[in-house]
């Protein structure tokens, strides 16, 4: 009986591997229907060039996160390994910055099927109405979360899968439309960024698509529900890039031959759904750009909204369990959803949306959270050399130890430094304010715990040599 109660109170391992590789892809691949204007003003014709070059900058980082990601066996991912690498402080914020584009995501991605509705149908709905809309579809996914695991994750699954079939056969009817032409590729590196800092605007806007591979660091937060071998997991880290970095490079490769940089971009096209439009105005095509688009960016976008807010519900689970945040936010309803995470994510969400429509807020935000997490990703591969050392013993057993060692490990914390740097180029007054105010929340948050959490509880990270205290 004692045990029955034990099993209720925890996240149950039942996840098979091809579900956690799901959450990660569905988390990445998100981006392509609905954003793909503001990659091409980024980077033009050559964004499927950016994007390749992009998937190799980022290969080296899912690498090393594959060869500490072993080591641990419950959620946390960017939190535990600085934690152990470092200490607490640069734990949390670590786990504060990653958080900075796993929170932004969900409001995001409503409003943008909210907007897609009104595009698609000719509504012109309001942004008051279209903000309700964003409303209605965050509860929905809220009441979701609270279900079974095995339902989610199937869920993810079947709308992830719906969105790269069709991704993939959209692109291969624009390559063989009778109207691409390599011609239209002549200006490979034109952009609408400004040079900055005496760096080609190309560049950075190369460095910016750092953010369409945001989710391959939600596969540790699985980890604890995963019902197989922890160092399988390197398949869904690497194979979630792998499979994201290939789509990408291919569909703006068969977008880009369509027509020129200002042709595809030009009228509507600048505020989103450039490929759909593209396929209206320039093909003359009426009937594949709805099921593209209802597919794309219905079930492609459920997909991204899932595996974030799954992973964010984890990392504050793991927060809890960690003496990170208090204890009731491990609590689990009775379907070992965590109660007051899924709570928390709703009310920041719905905050987001209603910032939106009142300031710019949401708006600044979203422009520099590519910089957090490429913070976040540069403090882990240093901790990852530093446990590397100081626990040589804990690699006896791995078999995803990464080749190169050491220069691997540097080489990926010096591609997000500089990825980093990029990203604050050309930023305005309000992008660093917003980014402020959320480090502000997360600087009050750690003075609280620091002067009153840690003297009561400490904090206990479960180790491969037993679970120790930090």
């Amino acid at each position: 009986m004692a045990s029955d109660d034990k099993k209720q109170k925890g996240l149950q391992k039942s996840l098979a591997l091809i579900f956690v590789y799901t959450v990660a892809t569905g988390s990445i691949f998100t981006y392509v229907s609905y954003w793909d204007s503001v990659f091409f003003n980024y980077c033009g014709a050559g964004t499927f060039l950016a994007f390749a070059l992009m998937t190799l900058a980022i290969f080296p980082i899912a690498l090393v996160s594959s060869d500490i990601s072993p080591l641990f066996h419950t959620a946390g991912g960017e939190l535990i390994y600085n934690t152990v690498g470092f200490n607490k402080h640069i734990g949390f914020l670590a786990s504060w910055l990653i958080m900075a584009a796993w929170i932004s995501v969900p409001p995001a991605v409503v409003m943008a099927v909210a907007t897609f509705i009104s595009h698609t149908f000719g509504l012109g709905l309001t942004f008051g109405t279209t903000m309700l809309i964003g409303v209605l579809i965050l509860v929905l996914v809220f009441i979701m979360s609270m279900q079974d695991i095995q339902f989610l994750v199937k869920a993810q699954a079947t709308c992830l899968f719906a969105n790269i079939v069709t991704t993939v056969i959209t692109g291969m009817l624009l390559l063989f439309s009778g109207h691409w032409s390599i011609s239209n590729m002549a200006n490979l590196f034109q952009t609408s960024l400004e040079p900055s800092g005496g760096f080609p605007g190309w560049v950075i806007g190369m460095a910016l698509l750092i953010t369409p591979f945001f989710g391959f660091e939600t596969v540790p937060q699985m980890v604890e529900e995963g019902d197989f071998p922890t160092s399988n997991t390197k398949k869904a880290i690497c194979g979630s890039v792998l499979t994201c970095g290939a789509i990408y490079t291919f569909f703006f490769f068969c977008v880009a031959g369509l027509d020129s940089f200002s042709n595809l971009l030009s009228e509507d096209a600048q505020n989103g759904f450039m490929t759909i439009t593209a396929m209206k105005n320039i093909l003359g095509w009426s009937v594949w750009p709805l099921i593209y688009g209802c597919i794309s960016i219905l079930m492609g976008m459920t997909a991204s909204i899932l595996g974030f807010w799954m992973s964010t519900v984890r990392m504050m689970y793991s927060m809890g369990k960690k003496n990170f945040l208090p204890e009731i936010f491990t609590r689990v309803n009775k379907h070992q959803q965590p109660i007051l995470p899924n709570i928390f994510l709703l009310g920041i969400s719905l905050a987001f949306i209603l910032l939106q429509n009142a300031t710019t807020f949401m708006n600044d935000f979203f422009n520099l959270m590519s910089f957090g997490c490429a913070c976040a990703y540069a403090l882990t591969m240093v901790s990852a050399v530093r446990i590397r050392h100081k626990h040589p013993e804990w690699y006896a057993n791995n078999r995803n130890v990464v080749k190169g060692g050491d220069f691997t490990r540097i080489l990926a914390m010096a591609i997000m430094i500089v990825i980093a740097f990029f990203c604050t180029l050309g930023q305005g007054r309000g992008s660093w304010i917003s980014f402020g105010v959320y480090m502000g929340v997360g600087a009050a948050i750690w003075l609280w715990m620091a002067a009153v959490r840690w003297k009561k509880s400490k904090v206990m990270i479960e180790t491969p040599d037993g679970e120790k205290e930090f």
